[in-house]
């Protein structure tokens, strides 16, 4: 018979786990802060449980923790990680330190199957789901690592890796709830930002969360015919629906939104464009980030020019929008947006 995870065990099935075990209760809050606050990388590691306590849960539960299997430094001092999951599938994870600051990026699945136009990651297709520990383990190991290389702790958080948060909505908001608990890892949800391609109903649900971390949407174009052939996703969820489920996140959060706009040569990057997308914008307040192209093998898409893409800005901002064009930190290591591939589960693939 399969073993429960430990760390999938809510704190009454811990708890009841105990008493049956003729164990003491206080031991219930113990486990859970050792996990999740501590972060632990096996029952071993949970050392105020005796031996044979600790043998016990060994035999009647599992215990999965992703691990860094690998990492990788740009001269920029963007870091790649791999990470190994339990079943051998990866998933990948950066650190980009700047100044004050040390960003991490996250994923949420192993590979993606909104196969965008523009996006490594779903080149490979889509594997499975990744469990709510298996993101917290990223952030807490990314974590770590700060501290042991830079003396400080992760300053910011970005669910903007591989696969999409909302249709891993329930892990993805369990993740979200332990890291931002103050008695656990105590991060500011102010400083988590969570990116999605435009999963209506799941950006209604995420503002009635009232986690208030932030929202960006990867929103590349403010035409529907555009937008849906570089996101199939649109075909689904098109821009008049987005836009109304925005509408009803900013009610609620009173959050500035962040749009992401990845600027293609000759695609995206014209004045009616821009026109575009300042009319889209009028119904709440955002921030845009306009992103140059990361080169992806087997995508047809290139880089626009400055020249082009200062025009851009300048127009949007003529329309008192706020706007910046996002430095591209990691491409030699292919750790950019749009970037992570999934090279591991590839590899795993073309061994098989």
């Amino acid at each position: 018979m399969k073993k429960k995870d430990l760390r999938a065990c809510s704190l009454n099935e811990i708890n009841e786990f105990l008493s049956l075990q003729g164990e003491k209760k206080f031991h219930t809050q113990q486990i859970y802060d050792w996990i999740w606050k501590n972060g632990a990388k096996s029952i071993d590691e949970i050392s105020n449980l005796s031996i044979k306590t600790r043998k016990i849960f060994s035999e009647n539960f599992s215990y999965n923790p992703a691990k860094i299997d690998s990492h990788i430094k740009s001269t920029d001092g963007t870091l790649k990680f791999s990470f190994k999951l339990f079943d051998d599938n990866f998933v990948e994870g950066v650190i980009i330190p700047d100044k004050d600051r040390v960003t991490a990026c996250i994923s949420t699945q192993v590979g993606c199957a909104l196969n965008c136009g523009f996006c490594a990651t779903g080149l490979n297709g889509f594997i499975r789901d990744l469990e709510y520990a298996e993101i917290f383990d990223q952030i807490a190991l990314l974590n770590e690592f700060s501290l042991k290389t830079f003396q400080k702790k992760l300053s910011n958080i970005v669910y903007m890796g591989m696969g999409e948060p909302f249709i891993n909505y329930d892990n993805t908001i369990k993740s979200l709830k332990i890291i931002t608990d103050s008695k656990l890892l105590g991060f500011s949800p102010q400083r988590i930002t969570v990116s999605t391609s435009g999963i209506t109903e799941k950006i209604k649900a995420f503002a009635d969360e009232n986690i208030n971390a932030n929202l960006a949407v990867s929103l590349h174009s403010a035409i529907d015919e555009k937008r849906s052939f570089i996101m199939p996703i649109n075909k689904k969820y098109p821009l008049a629906d987005l836009k109304e489920s925005l509408m009803y996140f900013y009610s609620k959060t009173n959050n500035r939104i962040t749009f992401e706009y990845l600027i293609l040569d000759n695609f995206n990057d014209s004045l009616d464009d821009a026109i575009a997308l300042a009319k889209y914008c009028r119904s709440f307040p955002v921030k845009i980030n306009i992103i140059k192209y990361n080169s992806v093998n087997q995508t047809n898409f290139k880089k626009s020019n400055n020249e082009k893409i200062e025009k851009f800005k300048n127009y949007l901002e003529s329309k008192n929008m706020i706007v910046m064009i996002r430095k591209s930190r990691g491409e030699e290591i292919v750790a950019a947006c749009g970037q992570l591939a999934n090279k591991e589960n590839k590899k795993q693939k073309n061994n098989t």
